[in-house]
């Protein structure tokens, strides 16, 4: 599925590059095109500026396509290796996979393991839980950064409460669509004010309770040892595995030095 609508989309890309090089070509030079520049009396630098304008926009929409086909490949990517898993694999041997997994994301990325983990993330729950958002992207409606803030957005929310947040402002034909502005025509900031504040008024949870069920899924350790050192986990929170439903097991504890002399 995923290998399908990469293809789709890489092909839409290219219909766009080429109608774009084919006016950039038109406009830069007339007579190479089959066009005779002395058969439009308008000002020929005005037609330049607004091909370029207009291929700017073009470009941002097969930034957005692009970044579409970005997370069909990582989630395919992801769900094929674990598929590939053993099932009856230990949590050390799933927590090596997934690392091994990441370094592979970041390589091919050339971004951190930070960053790729996220990318990760990310592709497996607009690939799984935001279809429409996956939708919008891959049409160029919506650039990547909208997606992201999706994402940011609907973390924490029942599937029924992020499809409904969803059809709220992608979706301009259903009841109670958001008025103004289509999502994409806004930028990242001020889309991001917009969809917070509506999440915060329909949210079904206070922001009370949801403080403290968060507070649940952190924690930080100190384990004393017996050679002088000592262990002092970061705090984390669980994330779910690309892929899988699982929560990885919490880090091993990092080796500290305690205040003493070599």
């Amino acid at each position: 599925m995923e290998s399908t609508a990469a293809v789709e989309a890489l092909e839409a890309i290219s219909a766009s590059a080429a109608a774009l090089a084919a006016e950039l070509r038109r406009t830069a030079e007339p007579r190479l095109a089959g066009v005779d520049p002395l058969a439009d009396q308008s000002n020929p630098l005005q037609q330049i500026a607004d091909a370029c304008l207009n291929g700017l926009a073009e470009a941002a929409g097969m930034e957005a396509r692009l970044a579409a086909v970005k997370v069909h490949l990582g989630a395919g990517f992801a769900a094929a290796e674990v598929a590939m898993a053993t099932p009856d694999a230990s949590v050390q041997e799933q927590s090596v996979r997934q690392m091994s997994l990441t370094a592979e994301v970041a390589g091919a990325l050339t971004v951190s393991e930070g960053a790729a983990a996220r990318f990760l993330e990310e592709s497996s729950r607009l690939s799984t839980d935001l279809p429409l958002t996956l939708a919008a992207l891959g049409s160029g409606t919506i650039s990547w950064q909208h997606g992201r803030i999706m994402c940011d957005e609907t973390d924490g929310l029942e599937p029924g409460a992020a499809a409904a947040f969803e059809v709220h402002f992608l979706d301009p034909d259903a009841p109670g669509a958001a008025r103004g502005c289509a999502a994409g025509e806004l930028t990242p900031a001020r889309f991001r004010a917009k969809v917070r504040y509506w999440r915060e008024r329909h949210h079904p949870v206070s922001i009370e309770t949801r403080h403290r069920n968060s507070a649940k899924d952190r924690w930080l350790e100190y384990v004393p040892d017996r050679d002088g050192m000592a262990g002092s986990p970061p705090t984390c929170r669980r994330i779910r595995l690309p892929g899988s439903g699982t929560a990885p097991p919490p880090p091993a504890p990092c080796r500290a030095r305690q205040n003493r002399g070599p």
